[in-house]
């Protein structure tokens, strides 16, 4: 009989025996030990803060209090991205600023201005009066390994050029950023995060930039969240040159809706949702062809439509400009419809 807590298990063919206890295999020892281990830690992270510490701004603005006089400051953190004195941030840390500053890591304030911004990620880019400022480099947030050493550094709560460490938690996150877009692959990590940390870079153990960190949840403890390197590195070059980035839009009002088990076997639909049109806008791409309210949209350009942010998903990467086909039911009928997305020129529905 075998002993509680072990499981025997026979191989077919053999009298071999394995208890699941006996079994599990400890990582192989590399013949170091925990004061080695820790060194190497201290020595990857004061490398990395000599690295990357220089290119790491507090972000100081002063925002216009609406019906009464004065300003109210804010303050975020930022990280140098050009020589020519491109900084990216949140776009929470400097919405709505009337007066922007910057202060280097070595104390020196410097006039900025912002340069472009993009509240559907929550990234904006800001421009410094100067030029030759040292700047960081981005990393493969697509190569990040979950319990991987991670460095944040910014300037929570006024304290300057504040160090901390953690782990990557987790990847793929999602959350919804402030003009209500799903903001996907962000990064959760353990390194304590504090108002003011905003803005401010995740970086790995090579010096390179992996996130922008961006929110914490109050009241926990180690759960915070930057926006992957990837994201930044696509819309940065986009806000530089446009101050925005340009999104194609519908000009419908739409939410997800369940689809009846009978429809969907009339008409042999690959999933069981659609988006159900709301209303639509008369002068709007989707008003002028033809869409109305009480469609139900299952694909676009033979993407499958389940939600809203399918339609966003799906809009951001396809060209402003470019026809393409919407699929949707009405009332029992397949139909097919050309429309060309239009420019979003405001935060907007699909």
């Amino acid at each position: 009989m075998n002993k509680v807590g072990y499981k025997s298990i026979s191989l077919a063919g053999t009298s071999q025996q394995f208890t699941g206890v006996e079994e599990h295999q400890a990582l192989p020892d590399t013949g170091e030990t925990d004061a080695d281990l820790l060194d190497a830690y201290s020595r990857a992270v004061v490398r990395v803060v000599e690295s990357v510490g220089p290119s790491v701004v507090s972000v100081v603005v002063g925002k216009t209090l609406h019906g009464r006089r004065g300003e109210q400051m804010g303050a975020g953190s930022g990280v140098i991205v050009a020589p020519e004195g491109y900084i990216m941030t949140n776009n929470h840390v400097v919405q709505g600023a009337g007066k922007i500053e910057i202060r280097t890591a070595d104390g020196i304030a410097l006039p900025a201005r912002l340069a472009g911004a993009d509240p559907a990620t929550d990234l904006a880019v800001l421009r410094a009066a100067t030029g030759g400022l040292p700047c960081a480099r981005f990393g493969d947030s697509g190569a990040l390994s979950v319990g991987q050493l991670v460095i944040a550094i910014g300037n929570p709560l006024g304290f300057d050029s504040t160090v901390s460490t953690g782990v990557l938690s987790a990847l793929g996150r999602a959350f919804r950023s402030r003009d209500g877009r799903l903001i996907e692959n962000i990064i959760q990590h353990t390194a304590p995060m504090n108002p003011g940390n905003s803005g401010g870079p995740l970086v790995d153990s090579h010096g390179r930039v992996i996130g922008i960190n961006t929110a914490i949840i109050p009241m926990a403890q180690g759960i915070c969240f930057s926006i992957p390197s990837n994201t930044a590195a696509w819309v940065l070059p986009q806000l530089v040159a446009d101050g925005r980035v340009r999104r194609g839009y519908l000009g419908i009002a739409g939410q997800a809706r369940m689809l009846e088990r009978p429809l969907i076997q009339a008409l042999g639909l690959p999933g069981n949702q659609a988006v159900e049109v709301v209303s639509v806008s008369r002068a709007s791409p989707a008003g002028r062809a033809g869409i109305r309210p009480g469609d139900l949209i299952i694909a676009i350009d033979d993407t499958c439509v389940t939600c809203v942010d399918d339609l966003h998903r799906f809009l951001t990467a396809w060209p402003i400009a470019e026809p393409v086909t919407l699929t949707l039911i009405r009332g029992r009928q397949r139909v097919t419809l050309p429309i060309i997305p239009a420019e979003a020129v405001a935060p907007l529905a699909p």
